[in-house]
């Protein structure tokens, strides 16, 4: 018979997934104010865990405006402003931790939400290509997950991290990225996109990327003694824990993509036709 807390975590997942893909279908403001949304979050949790409203006041309001200015730049304004104000913002923080002698989990705070939400909204763009280019990260994400787990408990072998994530396996993360690629190159297949070999690498890198994200998060929560980033999501825990793999894949993509594609012709327009290898 299923457990209730098994109900429950089914139960959001489907509520989540609906409305995370219903947003991303209709892109433009709604899915802006979404990725403003998780970066705001995710900085809420980090600040959380990492103990900074308590132990550094000012500087806690000083991260929180710099996370809203950059939230409304991302709904509001250009992708480069948002980036600049970013930028500015993890500049001044940071000085602010060099000259003060405080730590710089704050200022890092603030550059993991803040690249997570501009990140996001700059892969959806406003065209068709951003939905499929979302979509195709999802399925990266979504199939390295579950399929890392699933074979890393059936085969199990040399531990992947044992001192982060005493669970994960060589094994995991060989059969995750496999399926994750391949779960990412059957999406656009069916949604009638060429799959060359940049989209092959990208798959795998994205995988890899979305793996190092996990690791991550599960390195912040053993460094300060957390099991669940917050309790925001009824039987998931947090934000945080929910994306990890996600906001890195993001990253990845999105830095790798950015500079070759402002290498090219000094702009960042453009950004889900570069990952999915269109002109």
């Amino acid at each position: 018979m299923m457990s209730e807390e098994l109900r429950l975590r089914i139960i959001s997942a489907l509520v989540l997934a609906a409305v995370v893909l219903s947003v991303t279908y209709f892109g433009g403001i709604w899915f802006q104010i979404l990725a403003a949304l998780i970066g705001l979050l995710i900085f809420y949790e980090w600040s959380t865990i990492i103990g900074s409203v308590a132990n550094d006041r000012a500087g806690a309001m000083s991260a929180w405006s710099g996370m809203a200015v950059t939230a409304a730049a991302t709904v509001f304004s250009s992708l480069e402003t948002a980036i600049a104000l970013l930028a500015a913002f993890f500049v001044v923080l940071s000085g602010r931790s060099l000259l003060r002698k405080t730590s710089f989990w704050l200022p890092g705070g603030v550059l993991y939400a803040g690249l997570s939400m501009v990140s996001l909204a700059a892969l959806r763009g406003s065209d068709k290509t951003g939905f499929v280019a979302v979509l195709f990260l999802f399925a990266v994400v979504w199939g390295t997950d579950i399929l890392a787990y699933f074979v890393g408990r059936a085969i199990g072998g040399p531990k992947l991290a044992p001192r982060i994530s005493p669970g994960k396996t060589w094994s995991g993360a060989v059969g995750g990225t496999v399926s994750g690629a391949v779960a990412g190159l059957l999406l656009l297949h069916f949604t009638g996109q060429a799959v060359g070999l940049w989209v092959i690498v990208a798959a795998v890198l994205l995988s890899v990327a979305s793996q190092i994200g996990d690791l991550f998060e599960s390195f912040i929560k053993r460094r300060f003694g957390v099991k669940d980033s917050s309790r925001l999501i009824p039987g998931h825990g947090g934000v945080m824990d929910r994306v990890d793999g996600l906001v890195f894949a993001c990253f990845a993509a999105f830095l790798t993509c950015s500079a070759a594609m402002y290498a090219l012709d000094g702009t960042l327009g453009q950004f889900s036709h570069s990952l999915l290898g269109l002109n």
